[in-house]
Order: C-alpha cells, then structure tokens, then sequence
C-alpha cells in the first residue's frame, strides 16, 4: 500500500483528493500548511506527496523546494511530488521547483488517478486540460 500526503489549507480540497484516490491500494494522510507538509512527507517516509500550489504562507513550490534542498544533502528520501495548480502561468514554476507532475484545477478525478498511477510508477505526468484545442482538430463539443 502506496503512503500518500495531501497538503492544502483547503479541507474541501483534501477532502476531494481523499475522495477519488483512497482505497486499498493508496493510504492518505493530510496536512493544512507547509511547514507540516515538510514534517509529514519527511518522517513518515511517504511515497508521493501532492501539493497545492497555494497553501498560506508557504505554498506547493516552496514545499517541493525544501523537499529538494532536504535530499540534497541525505537529509531525507527522495519524494515524488504531484502539484495542483491553478493557472496556467504556474506550470513553469511546477516544473522549476522539480515535481515530478502536476493536474490543473479543478481537479477531474480520472486525470488525478491517472496522474497519481503514472508518478507513482516512477514516471511523470504533465496535464493537459490547459491546452487549448488545435487548430484543425475536432473541437470538444463535435464542431469542426
């Protein structure tokens, strides 16, 4: 069973991550600032640490920072971590900062588990739902 944190300010949030992921191959655990997402991820050893991007005063990049910084110098494991952001601007600093992944809210539970799956696996995963639709290519709604 895969230990999973979930870091946001936001119950609702962690409530709807916790939602669409726990089962019994994932087992979440929560924290409410970035501060407790740093102590969390570090002491209990977990395998994938999701991040929002904005949590109070020490949001998502600066979490995923110091999670670099503390590996850097075999200060702790190294964690995957999957960003949520909230705009598009915000995809250059998910892949900055070193996350393995990130998913634009709000969050569809299927990219979420596809997402969580894919980084899990050791692999990385880039949502696409900010992209906008190609010229030339079917549009969502079958025109043209």
């Amino acid at each position: 069973m895969a230990l999973v944190l979930v870091a946001s300010d936001l119950p609702s949030l962690r409530a709807s991550v916790r939602a669409t992921l726990e089962g019994p191959e994932l087992e979440i655990i929560e924290a409410s600032s970035g501060p407790e997402a740093i102590e969390v991820a570090v002491d209990e050893e977990v395998e994938l640490a999701i991040l929002d991007l904005q949590i109070g005063a020490m949001g998502g990049i600066a979490i995923c920072s110091e999670l670099r910084n503390l590996e850097s110098y075999d200060a702790a494991l190294h964690v995957p971590v999957l960003m949520l952001l909230d705009r598009r601007a915000d995809v250059f600093l998910a892949r900055r900062c070193g996350a393995e992944g990130f998913c634009v809210k709000p969050l569809a539970p299927v990219r979420l588990r596809r997402a969580v799956r894919a980084v899990l696996e050791g692999g990385t995963f880039e949502d696409d739902a900010w992209r906008p639709v190609t010229v030339g290519q079917p549009s969502v709604l079958g025109h043209g």
